[in-house]
């Protein structure tokens, strides 16, 4: 019974060994595409702090309840692009040394041609992604622009006094400063957004 089953050889196991590899240390990339990922708790926020009337907890609480989905989608974005570089850095750097090195070992067999082509491919997709996405510039805007909100919000909790004399001036230049938190990181989204024409250009050059 056992006989009857094909002998695969060592170039078929390669290959087979590679395409699962690939798949699996694709998941995390995969799960932060498709599982939104929750804010971490940030400790007291503005309806215990004591620095504030009632009437203004519940303004800068509305103001925080706004842009509590922007936080997130910052946050998934930023995690989505983390794993899909390190998946990148992760396979290029290896096959980039593999495939001189497997080359020398080459018998001519389809299936060895094959082992190789699947690897140039796989690399030559990821490099081009990479580029085309704007993975990295993309990662740093959605970090940066989380990091810098949290950094304004824990300013303003502990130090309201360095946004204005009194309530109402702190307020505005807090909202005025996340505002432009905001306009900045979709700047920065905006110019990272992928572009046909850098394709083409890419091409031409090559």
């Amino acid at each position: 019974m056992l006989n009857s089953f094909p002998t695969l050889n060592g170039w078929t196991w390669a290959i087979l060994i590679y395409i699962v590899l690939a798949i699996v240390t694709l998941i995390p990339t995969l799960k932060a595409l498709f599982k939104k990922v929750d804010l971490n708790p940030g400790g007291a926020s503005f309806n215990e702090s004591k620095s504030f009337s009632e009437d203004n907890k519940i303004k800068l609480e509305h103001h925080y309840s706004r842009i509590h989905g922007t936080l997130i989608f910052w946050k998934n974005k930023a995690e989505l692009f983390k794993y899909f570089h390190y998946y990148c850095i992760m396979w290029t750097m290896p096959i980039s040394i593999l495939i001189p090195t497997i080359t020398q070992f080459i018998d001519g067999s389809t299936l060895a041609k094959s082992f190789l082509t699947m690897m140039s491919l796989h690399a030559a997709l990821l490099l081009g992604l990479h580029k085309i996405l704007k993975v990295e510039n993309n990662y740093k805007s959605f970090r940066h622009g989380e990091s810098e909100f949290y950094d304004l919000y824990r300013e303003f909790l502990d130090m309201p006094y360095k946004f204005g004399k009194d309530e109402k001036e702190q307020i505005e230049n807090y909202f005025m400063k996340v505002q432009q938190i905001r306009k900045n990181v979709r700047n920065m989204e905006t110019d990272n957004f992928p572009s046909v024409s850098e394709f083409k250009n890419d091409e031409k050059k090559t």
